[in-house]
């Protein structure tokens, strides 16, 4: 933004100022991430820029890492022997966390878009009693530590049947602790909060009057939902939807207190593999994943520009 020519020089100085400090900040905050690009294709298995790589030599660069990830040879593909199988085993481990990322990921967006979104509708409703008390509940999750909400999942699902006890029942009901759907679970509880924040900031814009047009030329609640009502806020449910999948592609804390061996999400193999064999190879999956949020991000930008244009808004 241009400065206008009736600018006095204290205002020039003060605005150039503040534009350096918005620089600086801003590379405070991505240069962490941003830094592990390079280093991902590094061709030696260190985490650190070698002489070749800061004189942009090309034979310091290469994609080794990149092709482990798609290879049964991780490190070496004409490795034979031990080398090899070694190798073939930790690849196996990558390619078994990216598709449990994925099925963890998928069941527990949905089940957290469609809860989230039951209870967003609620909650915009005005004859909703304590409104603020349950918003402040499920939205808890995003506020209360992590750590404190995986520690509690942690023994409610080793027997989620326990609190049957207080009423002389059996609680004796198996344990979700250790099974895919006790992660899904977990992930969608997480999610969830998201997803009802962007759908209540959809509906603070809707025009409940159009409800209740539908509803006078004889459309029952279904058909109004589903007509009316589901288009108009359905940027703010993709939205919340992206969030909650994000959240549950990134989560880890809550993965190493109730995930099992056979759930291995890709930040628990990543943490796995800082602790117990650092390889180059993290940073071409954390490469991969920052890529992958870059681009959810952009699409959750286009879908706010596309409610501000549905409800008549300019965007800036």
């Amino acid at each position: 933004m241009a400065l206008p020519t009736y600018a006095s020089p204290l205002e020039r100085v003060w605005h150039y100022a503040y534009l350096v400090i918005c620089g600086l900040i801003f590379f405070f905050l991505i240069a962490p991430i941003v830094v592990i690009i390079p280093l991902s294709f590094n061709v030696q298995p260190y985490f650190t820029f070698t002489d070749k790589m800061l004189s942009f030599d090309p034979e310091g660069y290469s994609l080794r890492w990149y092709r482990s990830l798609l290879t049964f040879g991780m490190q070496n593909p004409n490795a034979e022997g031990l080398a090899w199988w070694a190798d073939a085993w930790n690849n196996a481990h990558w390619v078994k966390a990216a598709k449990n990322s994925i099925i963890i990921g998928f069941f527990s967006t949905i089940l957290a878009t469609v809860l989230g979104t039951l209870a967003a509708l609620g909650l915009s409703r005005p004859e909703m009693p304590f409104r603020r008390a349950i918003m402040a509940i499920l939205i808890s999750p995003m506020i209360v530590p992590l750590i404190i909400t995986a520690t509690g999942m942690f023994f409610f699902y080793s027997n989620p049947c326990s609190i049957l006890g207080w009423f002389g029942l059996p609680t004796n009901c198996g344990r979700l602790a250790g099974t895919y759907l006790g992660v899904i679970l977990a992930h969608a509880t997480l999610g969830i909060p998201f997803v009802i924040i962007t759908v209540t900031a959809t509906l603070v814009g809707f025009d409940q009057s159009l409800n209740r047009a539908a509803a006078s030329l004889g459309a029952n609640p279904r058909t109004t939902f589903f007509r009316v009502t589901m288009p108009l806020i359905m940027p703010g449910v993709i939205s919340g939807a992206l969030f909650a999948f994000v959240t549950s592609f990134d989560e880890v804390v809550a993965v190493l207190f109730i995930a099992g061996p056979d759930q291995q999400t890709i930040p628990r193999q990543m943490w796995n593999g800082i602790r117990e064999q650092i390889s180059p190879a993290i940073l071409a999956v954390a490469t991969l994943l920052v890529l992958f949020s870059i681009a959810l991000l952009t699409t959750v930008e286009l879908l706010r520009r596309r409610s501000e244009r549905i409800r008549g808004v300019t965007p800036r």
